[in-house]
């Protein structure tokens, strides 16, 4: 029987095998020698002062300038060059790491690095670069307190430094690290250690990696924000492995989608895609939006402005409540087509004003579905508290739909509410992010399970259809074919809707009483899970105003703690978003 050190005869990577390894990793680690007149930093150094100076060049200060007289002042000579302009406290972070990876160091030093993370580890945040985060989180890993900063900091450092290896050698594939590999290249020899191969379209791997690993930082105070910090700049990073893999697999998603048989199920009901409609590209496909709207015309400036920016060839906006100054001011734009939804305009429809303003927004959005067949090549239906937050040019989006599909179904983000600015963070349902319902009580406890996906509007998202397709009709949530539901309907991953329903306290307040009696808190015997009506019935009658704000800093408020357990399950969308300086952009003033 072989012993756990028997290689079979097999050569090691690194001549001499693990010894020669360990060898290696310790030659550089002797501690650092000091000059008479030289001493660390003191373990009671006031750091608050340390966040308004400026560390300066070292050749000009002839206190750190060389020659050298220890191994010390050559290395904070080569921090403070490499570090002139930042502040005192993120030398002395980078002083502290360089001490806590030699063999033996001062022995206050750990305590002090511990100190300057716990309380001035905000300053740290805003200014180290990735890689001092990364040292950062590696010195936790082998000088941390709790047993949550010793295992969180050294398994961030080796899925950091594994990810250094494979990202060098990838270099010399020839593609740029933003760059997924085609699908049809795939090699079939094992993997090393008899691994199976991460599957592309289905795979968890990822995901646990990334989810574990947030979720193991959120027990200690002094690492969270740190690791927290790190994670969130790798997942939202376009050139990693984890970015590559999901492009793979949407594109895995729509090579399988277009190799499946087109095979009817009971209940299909396939809208025809008119043969124009095949072969469209990014820079041939035309596509425009239609909305019905009673709003304010700044709210609407908005909503106009940043889907112009977005590239829509043209907003069929249907005024439920024309105004000559609203109509005046968007008319100048020659992508708005603006129709007034007056008297005279329903007269001439031959069909009276409907009194459920649903049916209002169906109506024109059908029949700017009929208009525009000849000018574009899809039309999306939204609201005015509804944007488009695209991944990548909408018209390459719907450009990549199957010209199988006549619809496209955008899902939605709600907008988490700040009293600061525009929304800057967005929620997913648990189904978006593929988590189970169970989540939503982790995630809102005291309400979760009486909203469907912890949403307060609706969660089935807005639709694009493809303009020209005989007897159809476009409704709310869908397109109609022939009086049904058309099921030929993709639903692309990279774009979201970014629904702005409650973005203050005070906007909800507002609408809650026609959302109760016409809107989307009235109850709806289809959707009884969803339970809004009952539950903001009962909250307003029992409750009250302050039961109704419990609801509303539980579910709605853009707070930290709320956007973590987002995160934690993937159901966070985070955007830059400013509606006003496009308003400002695209009309050159705003309203």
């Amino acid at each position: 029987m072989s012993s756990n050190n028997d290689t079979g005869g097999k050569r090691p990577t690194w001549p001499g095998g693990i010894a020669a390894v360990l060898t290696q990793m310790e030659g550089r680690r002797d501690a650092f020698t000091y000059a008479e007149t030289e001493a660390p930093p003191a373990a009671d150094l006031d750091l608050a002062p340390l966040a308004a100076r400026i560390v300066t060049d070292p050749d000009d200060d002839p206190a750190e300038a060389p020659p050298f007289r220890s191994s010390y002042h050559r290395k904070r000579h080569a921090l403070r060059k490499e570090l002139t302009g930042e502040s005192e406290l993120v030398f002395l972070n980078a002083l502290l790491v360089a001490h806590l990876r030699k063999r033996d160091f001062p022995a206050h030093i750990p305590a002090l690095f511990q100190r300057l993370w716990a309380e001035q580890g905000p300053h740290l945040l805003d200014h180290l670069n990735q890689r001092w985060l990364v040292s950062a989180i590696t010195t936790f890993g082998d000088h941390g307190t709790t047993p949550t900063q010793r295992s969180v900091g050294l398994a961030l450092t080796v899925l950091f430094g594994t990810m250094k290896l494979y990202e060098s050698e990838r270099l010399y594939s020839g593609l740029n690290a933003d760059r997924a590999f085609a699908l049809d290249q795939k090699a079939r020899g094992p993997l090393p250690m008899e691994m199976d191969a991460y599957a592309i379209a289905n795979g968890g791997l990822d995901v646990n990696m990334i989810g574990r690993l947030w979720t193991e930082a959120e027990d200690d105070p002094v690492i969270r924000p740190l690791a927290h910090h790190l994670l969130d700049l790798l997942i939202h990073d376009e050139r990693t492995l984890f970015r590559r893999l999901m492009t793979m697999r949407a594109r895995k998603s729509r090579t399988d989608a277009r190799k499946a048989p087109a095979t009817p199920k009971r209940g299909d009901n396939p809208a025809p895609v008119p043969a124009a409609q095949r072969g469209l590209t990014p820079e041939t496909l035309r596509w425009g939006l239609v909305s019905t709207i009673r709003a304010p015309l700044p709210q609407i400036a908005r909503f106009a402005a940043h889907h112009i920016e977005l590239g829509a060839e043209a907003l069929h906006i249907y005024l439920d409540a024309p105004e000559a100054e609203t109509v005046a001011f968007l008319s100048r734009h020659p992508r708005i087509h603006v129709t007034q939804c007056d008297a005279a305009y329903w007269q001439a429809s031959g069909k009276p004003r409907m009194e459920a303003h649903q049916l209002r927004q169906a109506h024109n959005a059908t029949r700017a579905l009929r208009e525009t067949a000849d000018s574009l090549h899809w039309l999306g239906h939204i609201d005015v508290d509804e944007f488009l937050l695209p991944d990548r040019p909408v018209s390459g989006i719907l450009a990549d739909i199957s010209p199988r599909h006549a619809l496209a179904r955008i899902a939605p983000a709600e907008a988490l509410a700040r009293d600061d600015g525009p929304p800057q963070h967005f929620k997913l349902t648990h189904r978006q992010a593929g988590q189970p319902k169970a989540v939503l009580q982790e995630i809102y406890p005291t309400f979760g399970l009486h909203l469907y996906g912890g949403f307060l509007s609706h969660s089935s998202g807005k639709v694009f259809a493809r303009t020209g397709i005989p007897d159809t009709r476009l409704g709310i949530h869908t397109l109609k074919y022939r009086g049904e539901e058309a099921s030929n309907r993709a639903k692309p991953a990279d774009i979201h809707l970014a629904h702005l329903h409650a973005p203050s306290w005070e906007h909800f307040l507002t609408h809650l009483a026609f959302r109760r009696d016409k809107g989307s808190y009235r109850a709806r015997s289809s959707r009884p899970e969803m339970g809004q009506a009952d539950l903001i019935g009962f909250l307003a009658e029992e409750e009250g105003e302050a039961g109704l704000r419990l609801l509303f800093d539980e579910v709605c408020a853009d707070t930290p703690e709320l956007r973590e357990k987002l995160a934690a399950h993937d159901m966070l969308l985070s955007r830059d978003f400013d509606p006003d300086a496009a308003v400002a952009r695209v009309f050159g003033a705003r309203p």
